[in-house]
């Protein structure tokens, strides 16, 4: 514990640091001026102040409004010692911020009772703030533990459906990325670009519902096919719907709306425009990109400049032009992860 006592009377100052030196546990700060405690309490952190009533330059009432108006002072226990038995000044002080009041001549067992009451009620605010900020710490590891292990679950659920979709999981990875670069690219806040990120590689977990010989035929699907194929957004949705956490629900509307078009004329809605959750708008180029770009049972892979042209083409018709000039602006950064090395070293999924 610190005490602070600002007096401008020497004899008082010496006075009251005499009575009370044993009943404090720590050290004891002496200030004749008041301006100049103001300096020491924005230097130091005091746990217990006591202020004569009057003094030049600046009285004990506006002493303890100033230093009220500090964060680190609003709840320091403040005595202030006056001659004035006036109710008026009583109660400005108590306005001010003063804890409790000390009648000149006053008596000593009294000044070191009040003190160490004092005192006692700030060791148990410290004590209670230190307890406050431990909770606050094991709540956040508790969060992170949990988030951590939220997100290793999609990361090996995304593996498992690139798995059975004839991939080894590059290209989850890849959209993953991609989907982040565009995000920062159209000025989303960095906490959702990583929800992107983290939730892009489970837009096609819907195909785990759909027959291997679909999703593995060779050739071109016929129109039932195709219509059987499409039911994996439906469900992909139904198998995320109504998650607790924001990455399970920002999942859901990827998985459901991927396949919508800036057109209007993609499924499972045929929505338009900014009706298309955003998050899906930007999965919609990045799963587009690296799958024209990657080999399949029913067509060879494209090369990657040949697949940048055609997002561009799109754009406006399939895809969100903003979107795709963020695509375009990330380039450079997007042309690097489809490099073979770059797959092998992507970190996360």
């Amino acid at each position: 514990m610190r005490l602070l006592i600002v007096d401008d009377s020497r004899s008082s100052l010496a006075l009251i640091g005499s009575i009370i030196k044993d009943t404090v546990m720590g050290e004891i700060e002496l200030c004749l001026n008041p301006l100049e405690a103001l300096k020491l309490c924005q230097d130091q952190q005091f746990d217990l102040i006591i202020v004569d009533h009057i003094m030049p330059e600046m009285d004990g009432v506006a002493f303890t409004a100033a230093l009220r108006s500090r964060p680190s002072y609003r709840i320091v226990p403040i005595i202030m010692v006056t001659s004035d038995l006036d109710k008026a000044v009583r109660i400005e002080a108590i306005k001010a911020g003063a804890t409790d009041f000390l009648h000149k001549p006053f008596d000593a067992t009294e000044l070191q009772a009040r003190v160490t009451n004092l005192l006692a009620l700030r060791l148990a605010q410290v004590e209670l703030a230190d307890r406050a900020q431990w909770l606050t710490r094991e709540v956040e590891r508790a969060t992170e533990h949990l988030l951590a292990r939220e997100e290793e679950i999609i990361h090996r659920l995304a593996r498992a459906i690139e798995y059975r979709d004839g991939d080894t999981g590059e290209h989850v990875s890849r959209v993953a990325m991609i989907s982040q670069l565009i995000g920062e690219g159209i000025g989303l806040p960095p906490e959702r670009c990583r929800m992107i990120y983290l939730t892009a590689p489970l837009h096609d977990v819907g195909k785990i519902g759909i027959a291997d010989a679909i999703l593995s035929k060779p050739g071109k699907l016929t129109d039932e096919e195709m219509a059987i194929m499409r039911e994996h957004v439906t469900i992909g949705a139904r198998i995320l719907e109504r998650g607790s956490s924001d990455l399970i629900r920002t999942a859901e509307l990827i998985a459901q709306s991927h396949h919508e078009k800036w057109d209007g004329t993609g499924y499972p809605d045929r929505l338009a425009g900014a009706d298309i959750p955003v998050e899906a708008r930007i999965v919609a180029i990045a799963d587009v990109f690296d799958a024209l770009c990657s080999e399949r049972p029913y067509k060879p892979a494209w090369p990657i400049d040949k697949a940048y042209a055609e997002i561009v083409r799109c754009s406006g018709t399939h895809f969100d032009p903003t979107c795709v000039a963020a695509f375009r602006a990330k380039w450079p950064e997007i042309s690097a992860i489809m490099q073979p090395e770059a797959s092998l070293q992507a970190v996360g999924f």
